[in-house]
């Protein structure tokens, strides 16, 4: 399983466009093939500031989503719409069993 953190930095004049693009990127993503979770959080403490949480079957699944038009369409727009560039952390992760 692959864990993605994007953080996204918003213009405060351009956050009304940014939710208006994302929230198409968010329902494409979901429907794809190997996708588990495509959530956007917003930060409660820093103004502007989202995190994308995403969870992938594998590799394969993030790759094909990185190609996908919708995500190739957001991120030509996200300049538009962003104070700095996107900071994703990548995680590979494993299922454990109950605690």
């Amino acid at each position: 399983m692959i864990i993605i953190h994007a953080t996204i930095q918003v213009n405060p004049t351009k956050e009304h466009t940014f939710m208006e693009e994302v929230q198409s990127l968010i329902s494409a993503s979901r429907a794809e093939s190997g996708n588990i979770s495509y959530d956007l959080m917003k930060d409660t403490e820093k103004d502007g500031v989202y995190t994308m949480v995403e969870v992938w079957k594998d590799f394969e699944a993030v790759q094909s989503h990185n190609v996908s038009e919708h995500f190739t369409y957001f991120t030509g727009k996200a300049s538009e719409y962003l104070t700095a560039p996107l900071d994703a952390k990548v995680f590979e992760a494993k299922a454990v069993e109950k605690l």
